[in-house]
């Protein structure tokens, strides 16, 4: 099974499209938004590219959570709070938007992967059985490039992926 993690997407109308038309083509049915998708309409966006499940959690520049809460909800999107331990699939994950105790969290090894965003950097990192996964700016704004990940769990093995539009 894979899962796609994508962060910070700043109202990156293009980008949007262009990352979920890349995990509906490769049949990526759950993915992470890790905050700051901004803007409600962006998950019409969505919707019109990808049909699988997509949980989101609120980051330090989505202002208008009540929107964006109905929006999902009439979009079939799971709005998480922060932080949010998941299980999909027999994997464990806790997920954020601001980095919170995340080295710390990855230590105890109660979860398979420590998800975050915010920092704009990418940052994935193994410690022990956890992996810490940070995809960085899929907006590309501050970093120039515009990133997301799709870890695979069958092969315990992330890909790092950039989008070039």
């Amino acid at each position: 099974m894979k899962i796609g993690f994508i962060s910070d997407t700043h109202d990156h109308k293009e980008v949007i499209y262009e990352a979920f038309k890349i995990f509906e083509s490769e049949g990526i049915k759950n993915v992470i938004h890790l905050g700051d998708l901004i803007s409600p309409f962006n998950f019409k966006f969505v919707r019109e590219v990808y049909g699988g499940s997509l949980y989101m959690i609120f980051g330090n520049n989505d202002g208008e959570k009540l929107y964006l809460s109905e929006m999902a909800k009439e979009h079939s999107i799971s709005i998480l709070k922060i932080p949010t331990e998941l299980e999909i699939s027999g994997l464990k994950l806790i997920v954020m938007h601001e980095p919170f105790m995340v080295r710390e969290l990855a230590e105890t090894q109660r979860f398979d992967i420590v998800a975050y965003g915010h920092t704009h950097k990418v940052h994935l990192e193994q410690i022990g059985k956890t992996l810490i996964v940070n995809p960085g700016e899929a907006c590309g704004y501050l970093t120039g490039s515009k990133t997301f990940v799709i870890y695979d769990s069958r092969k315990h093995a992330y890909e790092l992926r950039e989008i070039r539009i």
